[in-house]
């Protein structure tokens, strides 16, 4: 039964926020902080910085910092375009059918996880969840990017 509830109440938080804009300030900051900031908040390293000794980063829980707007975008659009794409995936945007590394953090339920991804694909605009790396994506698609502040 808790199931039941807690199921009607994500399909009822996803059908709202697909009825209005999903921004980074109302939604995505909140779910950062949520389940991100532990590993890429304000004490994590620069990308270039983790970069350099990722190993050791890794092993202390740390990957790179994301923890402002401009930070995040970094690793959606340009330079490490899709990087949040292909971490965050659940799998079906990929040839192999694995979810993405980080897939798993975005809740303790799948279907937290699936409405916490949602939110996501949003946010950066359905059209432009995809799975491509600097240098494979064209223009056009990069500029598909939505990812409202």
């Amino acid at each position: 039964m808790k199931r039941l509830i807690a199921g009607i109440a994500l399909l009822t938080f996803s059908l709202l926020v697909s009825a209005q804009e999903v921004t980074y300030r109302k939604h995505i900051r909140p779910l950062w902080e949520d389940k991100c900031e532990r590993c890429h908040g304000s004490v994590a390293p620069y990308l270039g910085t983790f970069a350099e000794d990722k190993k050791a980063y890794e092993a202390d829980d740390k990957g790179p910092r994301m923890d402002s707007y401009a930070d995040l975008i970094f690793f959606i659009g340009w330079p490490d375009t899709g990087a949040i794409m292909r971490r965050l995936d659940d799998g079906k945007h990929t040839k192999d059918g694995k979810a993405g590394n980080m897939y798993q953090r975005l809740g303790k339920t799948e279907d937290e996880r699936q409405a916490n991804l949602k939110l996501f694909k949003l946010w950066v605009g359905e059209a432009s969840w995809i799975m491509k790396k600097p240098g494979e994506i064209t223009k056009e698609e990069l500029m598909r990017i939505k990812t409202p502040y």
